[in-house]
């Protein structure tokens, strides 16, 4: 009886049949919706008209084999969205996706960097493969982050990060 308890708790943590289940999502960009009506915000001066590509990167393997690209957009109303595209890793129990200042590190060294410092969580991972949208909360300064993780919370490990670079 002991066994069957332990080996109930070791699947419930582990999950290991996730990382035969493919789950995909394919969203479009948001689009720019103008303000408009009473009370609704202004466009914010200096803002481009259009959703405009503030930063991007290509994500590296970690802990589980992950590529596809991340771009952090900006829209008319001074509000971010980090999309996800092509993304392509294994699911996993409990994966977030992070915006995070830690340098991104090759191979096992950049595996467990990402909480050591200043991360902000934008949400769990919608799906292991495909293009996603996370919206970046409007008290977050995107320019403190430099990078961004899929990061498995239940095991504090990186599947996979992107450096983000300026355009």
């Amino acid at each position: 009886m002991a066994a069957a308890v332990v080996l109930a708790v070791a699947l419930y943590w582990l999950q290991p049949w996730k990382l035969w289940q493919d789950e995909t999502v394919r969203e479009a960009l948001p689009a720019a919706v103008a303000p408009s009506g009473p009370g609704a915000p202004a466009a914010v001066p200096g803002a481009p008209a259009a959703p405009v590509t503030v930063a991007r990167g290509t994500l590296i393997s970690h802990e589980h084999a992950t590529t596809g690209a991340v771009e952090l957009i900006r829209f008319p109303d001074g509000s971010h969205t980090l999309r996800l595209a092509n993304l392509d890793t294994s699911n996993g129990p409990d994966l977030r996706v992070w915006l995070a200042d830690a340098p991104v590190k090759e191979g096992v060294a950049g595996w467990r960097v990402f909480d050591d410092g200043k991360h902000v969580s934008l949400g769990k991972l919608k799906g292991n493969k495909g293009d996603q949208n996370y919206p970046v909360p409007a008290d977050v300064n995107v320019a403190e982050f430099t990078s961004v993780t899929i990061w498995c919370d239940r095991f504090d490990v990186s599947f996979g990060a992107a450096r983000l670079t300026a355009v």
